[in-house]
């Protein structure tokens, strides 16, 4: 969906407006929560998560965890509830049999990193990963599951956006209060671009007692030499323009960006016009991988993707609190 601007706005009569709602939204939260209480497994469990509606980086976020979870010799799993499919699962994604109407897209792109299940109830997920071999559970989108108690929480979060004007949706972008969303996190990861993370925390006062992390998201080194190669390009993920700064660090002469709203399946007359546009200029067209995971094999050739990664400052402080956390479930190794 796309975010109005008046959820970044500390002052907007539009959103005072909406408080009401916003309430009703939290309350319909705390009695999920009382109803559902969550559940363990015998293997520790990974919660990566926001308090934001849209994208922070999550995905970047998981791949990274489970790829270096992997050099440490684990075998990690991940476990989504499919956002956008209509399985309600357990159910291991398979690219050859699952479509992005079944799974979601996020899991089609996860499971090229490590064994995704999809399941709308994560704590029945997380028991299929468990028997098939996992050793560790990755909980993508895992902050407000209301099945599966994670052991240890990261919460990631844009240094641009912020949470925003703090308010709970539809008056702002937090699916939760910051107060009470914090309090359930190991950690906070910030990702951001060149900005100072201390001055970051300054405009939050609340992130005080939560250890906070840095991450960049980085485009991964390709053979293609992109710089100053004119795009067309599109972007369908939570921030789409996150990926718009990304081309303009490549150096690209970006002739046009069509930013889409989150999970958006482009039609085939829109690819048509950008292909169209990109043919007029002699230029290629591009976008993120999560977008071509929802193109057909036609359009898959036709677009070049830019995959990105996700560059943990401090990894190894932040791998010491994990084992902290997880220890009494896991012999989870800190070299």
């Amino acid at each position: 969906m796309s975010q109005p601007a008046f959820w970044f706005r500390r002052s907007s009569p539009i959103s005072t407006a909406l408080l009401p709602l916003a309430w009703i939204w939290q309350c319909g939260h705390k009695l999920n929560t009382i109803l559902r209480p969550r559940k363990t497994i015998g293997i520790p469990v990974i919660s990566v998560g926001n308090l934001n509606i849209g994208g922070t980086g999550k995905t970047p976020l998981t791949i990274s965890l489970v790829q270096k979870l992997i050099e440490q010799g684990h075998t990690p799993h991940i476990v989504s509830r499919g956002y956008g499919g209509y399985i309600d699962g357990p159910v291991q994604v398979n690219r050859y049999l699952n479509l992005v109407s079944e799974v979601g897209d996020e899991p089609l792109l996860l499971m090229e990193f490590a064994p995704t299940w999809v399941a709308k109830n994560r704590y029945k997920g997380a028991l299929e990963a468990q028997k098939h071999g996992a050793s560790i559970v990755i909980l993508d989108d895992g902050h407000q599951n209301r099945h599966l108690v994670p052991s240890f929480s990261i919460i990631i979060v844009d240094n641009l956006l912020g949470f925003g004007n703090e308010r709970v949706i539809p008056s702002g972008p937090l699916r939760e209060p910051v107060k009470s969303g914090l309090a359930r996190a190991n950690c906070i990861l910030v990702s951001k671009d060149h900005q100072d993370l201390s001055a970051f925390a300054k405009k939050l006062p609340t992130l005080a007692e939560c250890p906070l992390f840095c991450a960049t998201l980085k485009p991964l080194a390709q053979g293609l030499d992109l710089n100053q190669s004119k795009v067309v390009a599109f972007a369908g993920i939570g921030n789409p323009f996150k990926f718009k700064r990304t081309l303009i660090q490549l150096g690209v002469d970006l002739i046009e960006f069509l930013p889409l709203n989150d999970h958006q399946v482009p039609s085939e007359s829109l690819l048509r016009r950008i292909e169209r546009k990109a043919k007029r200029n002699d230029a290629l067209i591009v976008t993120t991988e999560k977008d071509a995971v929802r193109l057909s094999d036609k359009w898959k050739s036709r677009v070049l993707t830019i995959p990105v990664r996700l560059e943990i400052h401090d990894w190894n402080e932040l791998k010491q609190l994990i084992h902290h956390a997880i220890s009494s479930e896991s012999n989870l190794t800190t070299n």
